[in-house]
């Protein structure tokens, strides 16, 4: 394990707000660089995702960490943004990760971070790897369980939702629009690498959706390579098991080796 510093950074997102984000950079020269984008109503500073970029530093990899717009650290209003404004974050997110340092070469993504990473990985020419954790298959899911979880949104137009202790207050539009998005037809096209993590016991994503985004990734005319790796007893967040969290850095570092590294 090398030494490794983390560096604050703030850059403008896709939709005009400064948005914050760490660097988690080697000592030594980067083997490879890239983004981790955090779950909904997440952000950069999740337990999971500090010590997953932090464990990659010292094992060689420079990781940007963001706040998605209205979130953490970032400006903006989280109830005005949806699944296209997470996009443009992370195609931001690259151009400043590419000034900075270089562009990316690896996406991480974590539950609705995941999704976003696999829908624009085949749009950023310098990206040749993907790992989603505890993804979802799609984004109309979440629109229905925000639905269930305060009716006033669909009846008014605006409700509330609490989540993890934290309310926060949800617009139709962007039900509206993770209804409009059908990632299944970027996912069956790319063709890089994937890393898909998923525990079968996880309470918030089933794993039947890690499964449906195997097939969907293995369908394509010209599939990428696919590997699916369980996470036995492991929660959504990586919380419960320490050694849960120790075990992914050190695959995705001996993956990201493979797929993402010259």
């Amino acid at each position: 394990m090398g030494e490794f510093s983390s560096v604050r950074t703030e850059f403008t997102g896709g939709n005009g707000y400064r948005l914050a984000g760490i660097f988690d950079i080697p000592a030594a020269p980067p083997q490879a660089t890239g983004l981790f984008t955090h779950c909904f109503t997440c952000n950069k500073d999740l337990k999971a995702i500090v010590r997953i970029s932090r464990g990659l530093a010292a094992e060689g990899f420079l990781t940007l960490r963001y706040d998605l717009t209205g979130l953490g650290g970032s400006q903006g209003d989280f109830s005005e943004t949806n699944f296209s404004t997470n996009q443009s974050d992370l195609l931001a997110a690259t151009e400043h990760l590419s000034h900075e340092h270089q562009a990316p070469s690896y996406l991480i993504g974590h539950s609705f971070g995941g999704a976003c990473s696999l829908s624009m990985a085949g749009q950023i020419a310098s990206v040749k790897a993907v790992v989603a954790l505890a993804a979802p298959s799609d984004t109309h899911h979440l629109a229905d369980l925000l639905d269930r979880m305060d009716p006033a949104i669909r009846s008014t137009g605006a409700g509330s939702v609490t989540i993890g202790g934290r309310t926060y207050a949800i617009h139709q539009q962007m039900l509206d629009d993770f209804r409009s998005h059908d990632i299944t037809e970027r996912i069956t096209r790319l063709e890089k690498p994937v890393l898909l993590l998923h525990s079968p016991v996880d309470e918030t994503l089933g794993f039947e959706h890690a499964t449906r985004l195997y097939s969907l990734l293995s369908a394509g005319k010209n599939a990428p390579s696919v590997s699916l790796v369980s996470l036995p007893g492991a929660d959504h967040l990586l919380v419960r098991n320490p050694a849960d969290i120790s075990f992914v850095t050190e695959v995705l570092a001996a993956w990201l080796r493979r797929n993402a590294v010259d």
